[in-house]
């Protein structure tokens, strides 16, 4: 059986270690792409990352490349090509310099690998997709961003580090924008089953939700330079995962709704079927009044992120 090719575009903290994540999966053959001015530096992350294959006793074929030709005909195409975060700078602040290197980088994907299912990570991750989407031209089931699973996988740790519990068994689920306005859902989070607000007063989860939509900043503030990549690395490698061994996984991703609760046109994280066609079903809720209110306000929020970004290219 042939190896999925996974091209993942930008070799800095998150690519490499997304890289990492599928190579110790057997997830498929990889390609690590960055710009010509970053020199060999792919192509040394590349065949460091190969050398590892012994110890760690998997089978991949990985290349650092700058060339663009050498991701054609992709399975799936992770683009994590952007400036990352400093201290003090909102995902909106990068919105005028990413959409620019996002179109770039879809015009070439568009080119090379016409039948992939991309998933973007660069941020601000909704308004980024929907650049995706428009450059490429491609259905809206092969362009899907990377938020939800990331900042659930936040909720998660911070439920299981105050209950003190295992993360294995806290189940939970975010919609809504990737940024500030994200919305955790106490109505779909359980430990082991029991329903959170029966294990924790009101007001202690509502300072764990505040913590989570704060998570991305968190850790930029510890870091002084740079921004999380560990965690965002593995959620994207989930999601190839998914793709590419066509799991069928329910799992929250921002993918372009259009009736799908109201949002008329707009990439939004919503829990979804992710499978070899990307997104192939979107799942609609019943939401609890104070969650639908939340989700519309953080829509709201992408809406004027995705109009400010149309301004601006």
């Amino acid at each position: 059986m042939q190896r999925a090719k996974i091209s993942i575009i930008g070799a800095g903290n998150v690519g490499a270690t997304t890289a990492h994540w599928c190579a110790v999966a057997e997830l498929g053959d990889i390609v690590l792409l960055d710009i010509p001015e970053t020199e060999g530096m792919p192509a040394g992350k590349a065949l460091d990352l190969m050398q590892a294959s012994p110890i760690f006793g998997f089978d991949a074929d990985i290349r650092g490349t700058t060339r663009y030709d050498d991701t054609a005909d992709s399975d799936v195409v992770v683009i994590t090509a952007g400036i990352p975060r400093k201290p003090g700078m909102s995902r909106d602040d990068l919105l005028a310099t990413n959409a620019k290197i996002v179109g770039s980088v879809t015009e070439q994907v568009r080119a090379t690998s016409p039948s992939a299912v991309l998933i973007v990570v660069s941020n601000p991750l909704d308004a980024m997709a929907q650049r995706a989407l428009e450059v490429t031209g491609f259905p809206s089931s092969r362009v899907v961003g990377q938020a939800g699973i990331l900042d659930t996988a936040r909720y998660r740790t911070f439920l299981a580090m105050e209950l003190g519990v295992s993360v294995e068994d806290v189940a939970a689920l975010l919609m809504g924008g990737h940024g500030d306005t994200m919305v955790p859902m106490p109505s779909c989070t359980s430990v082991g089953g029991i329903p959170v607000r029966r294990l924790l007063a009101e007001d202690r989860l509502q300072q764990i939700i505040e913590r989570t939509r704060q998570g991305g900043s968190e850790i930029v503030g510890l870091l002084k330079q740079g921004s999380a990549y560990y965690a965002p690395a593995g959620a994207t490698a989930q999601m190839v995962e998914a793709i590419v061994r066509d799991k069928k996984r329910l799992l929250p991703c921002a993918a372009y709704c259009d009736q799908e609760y109201g949002v008329g046109g707009y990439y939004v994280g919503v829990p979804v079927i992710l499978g070899a066609g990307g997104v192939e079903r979107i799942i609609e809720l019943e939401l609890e009044p104070q969650e639908q209110a939340d989700f519309r306000h953080s829509v709201e929020a992408v809406r004027a992120l995705v109009a400010a970004m149309q301004r601006l290219v």
